[in-house]
């Protein structure tokens, strides 16, 4: 992650100071090591089916004590999870987006699409637009909007977020995350 979304070049995004880890040599990184640990953590989780049925292999049918040996690895895995999940949530709070880094020129040519599509909406055939833009980029003659006036849905223009919002809110709260935290505040208290 930090080679590309919070190195120096790109700086996307970056997280407060106190979520982030210096370099061991690099005085100027700042290491999103949450993420790194949660993504640790959780390929971690996922060899946990293959430690369940190896657990359970070659018992004949009934109850056996072998099976008591899955709590102790279900029941700190499922501590594991929630651990990840809160912590995830930590970093996604904390998570601060650069705003406007498209007016940055070095992203010029991600706008090429754009222009093109100005062209056909002109009258311009796909094909001719196509070239022309093409043609201005190789001789560095191309010039470019970063204004864009999209709204169908999905679009830059019309992302749909509250929609995304509502349907991701009616999904989590099926897991019942708020009863969890609850019980968990009741048990620290």
């Amino acid at each position: 992650m930090q080679r590309y979304f919070l190195n120096q070049n790109f700086a996307f995004i970056s997280f407060p100071d106190e979520l982030t880890t210096g370099s061991s040599i690099m005085p100027h990184k700042k290491n999103p090591d949450v993420f790194e640990l949660i993504r640790a953590k959780c390929n971690s989780l996922q060899a946990l089916p293959n430690e369940l049925a190896m657990l359970t292999t070659n018992l004949p049918s009934g109850y056996h004590r072998d099976l008591q040996l899955i709590k102790e690895k279900l029941f700190p895995a499922i501590t594991t999870l929630k651990n990840c999940l809160a912590m995830t949530q930590l970093m996604i709070s904390a998570i601060n987006v650069k705003k406007n880094i498209l007016e940055d020129e070095k992203y010029k040519f991600l706008f090429s699409v754009e222009e093109v599509n100005k062209l056909v909406l002109a009258g311009v055939p796909f094909r001719d637009a196509y070239k022309n833009i093409g043609l201005a980029i190789e001789q560095g003659k191309f010039s470019y909007s970063t204004k864009i006036n999209h709204t169908h849905e999905g679009s830059m223009g019309n992302l749909m977020n509250a929609n995304i919002r509502s349907n991701f809110n009616q999904i989590v709260n099926r897991f019942g995350f708020d009863k969890t935290k609850q019980a968990i505040e009741k048990l620290l208290n």
